[in-house]
């Protein structure tokens, strides 16, 4: 069984920085690098001059040639993913994950073929939540991306840390994490005049968020260690990463089922995180890589 993160985000989430800061992070805890460069199959520039597409256009033909050239990647995989944990880097072109299925078919494919364990983990540049029509949007783009995926999902804002530098918050930050009672930013939006006369629309699609009760937020500053590691807890928490070197009764997996997100895993009797990461090894496999000629090295 292997263990993974599909990273997704809009353009300037934060994605490849996130791979970036996450494989050195995971280093560290012994899950060591590795790199796959997948060029050779095909190139976004290639197709966009073939094809005369542009880049959103050659993105969905590239999506769906890997698709169709799946068993290709499975092989390039199959030799590396023993003990190894997989870090899927996308491009930030949202269709790919929440419109078109071509995404979510080559990450199931994997998960049967390969028996992966992959969380989603969807990063929200943090300053839409000053915006409050740009926080409305980014819910409505996770909660899409949610459905769309079907896979543990955990949403995160990214540059938490810039957060202050892009202007005062309407509320506290708790407010947009929890995404609490929406109908306050309402207000705010009817503030503005360019969103006023969509008050009925904007109460319409609240009211959708509202009702399904599925989009929270975690935060991350990539560059504080501790943030990152408590990224990392919920990751492994959400997609059984936790459990994979325990032996014991169904009692002690329900504990940590059970606990709180921020628990102290590190002291946990059961998960000796010396013995857990022995030998585990870390993939950054950046469809970024696939689509324009670069090397995944991170």
């Amino acid at each position: 069984m292997v263990f993974g993160q599909v990273v997704i985000g809009p353009p300037g989430s934060g994605k490849t920085t996130y791979c970036n800061g996450m494989s050195q992070f995971l280093s560290l805890l012994g899950r060591y690098e590795c790199a796959i460069n997948i060029e050779e199959l095909i190139k976004l520039s290639d197709v966009m001059a073939e094809h005369s597409l542009g880049p959103n256009g050659g993105l969905v033909y590239c999506m769906d040639y890997l698709e169709k050239n799946i068993d290709w990647l499975e092989e390039k995989l199959k030799p590396l993913i023993e003990d190894h944990y997989l870090l899927f880097d996308f491009p930030g072109q949202v269709e790919l994950f929440f419109l078109h299925s071509n995404a979510r078919s080559v990450i199931n494919k994997l998960i049967k073929k390969l028996n992966l364990r992959l969380t989603a983990v969807h990063l929200i540049d943090a300053h839409l939540c000053c915006d409050p029509g740009k926080y409305v949007s980014a819910l409505l783009l996770s909660l899409s991306t949610m459905l769309h995926f079907e896979l543990p999902h955990i949403n995160v804002l990214s540059k938490i840390d810039l957060i202050e530098s892009y202007g005062n918050l309407a509320f506290n930050l708790d407010f947009y994490t929890d995404v609490q009672d929406l109908s306050y930013l309402q207000h705010h939006l009817e503030k503005d005049p360019r969103s006023a006369k969509y008050r009925k629309l904007t109460k319409e699609l609240c009211d959708v968020i509202d009702d399904f009760g599925l989009v929270n937020f975690s935060t991350l500053d990539i560059q504080d260690k501790e943030s990152v590691g408590n990224l990392v807890k919920l990751i492994d928490k959400s997609n059984g990463y936790i459990f994979s070197s325990i032996d014991s009764s169904a009692v002690e997996f329900s504990k940590i089922a059970a606990a709180p997100l921020d628990w102290d895993y590190y002291r946990y009797p059961l998960l000796d995180l010396s013995i857990i990461f022995t030998n585990k090894f870390f993939i950054a496999f950046s469809f970024d890589a696939i689509f324009n000629g670069l090397e995944a090295h991170y």
